[in-house]
């Protein structure tokens, strides 16, 4: 399994997620700007991801959704903030209704991934952040630490197709 190591700090409201892949840099970014690959690894196992619409590029979006077992569909936005190709990307990350409008009721999370070379492996570095104790109470009851664990854990699959 790639993941190397995760943490929660209800402190400073981060989840970081840290993995490593026998794979280059450039080899490990396409995961994010490709949305045919991303949405293989994106959604745990159990709740794959489908990508709707992709804007890879600062201010651009994504509308994406997440199957359940049972059928049911939880939909997701993402708006990119930063990308620095082969290095780091930084994004908001939020839950939507039916309709693909953002639900700003729930926690809107800021995404910061790093790659790195380590060695002979890439390291890829996830820091989630959210706003308020309150939220960060919440993406964790709904599994956030699990369902990233698991999601990451499918990305050396990915890699080898």
């Amino acid at each position: 399994m790639p993941v190397i190591s995760t943490q929660k700090d209800a402190e400073q409201l981060t989840l970081t997620v840290v993995t490593e892949h026998a794979a280059t840099p450039e080899r490990v970014w396409q995961l994010w700007e490709d949305p045919r690959q991303l949405e293989r690894w994106w959604g745990p196992p159990t709740w794959p991801s489908t990508v709707d619409s992709f804007e890879f590029a600062p201010g651009g979006n994504v509308s994406s959704h997440m199957t359940g077992p049972d059928g049911s569909t939880a939909g997701e936005w993402w708006e990119f903030i930063s990308i620095e190709p082969h290095h780091t990307l930084s994004f908001d990350n939020g839950f939507a209704h039916d309709d693909g409008s953002r639900n700003l009721e729930l926690p809107v999370t800021r995404c910061t991934v790093t790659i790195e070379a380590a060695g002979a492996l890439t390291r890829m570095t996830t820091v989630s952040v959210v706003s308020s104790p309150a939220d960060f109470d919440s993406v964790m009851e709904m599994g956030m630490d699990e369902g990233m664990t698991e999601a990451m854990g499918q990305i050396d699959g990915v890699l080898a197709s």
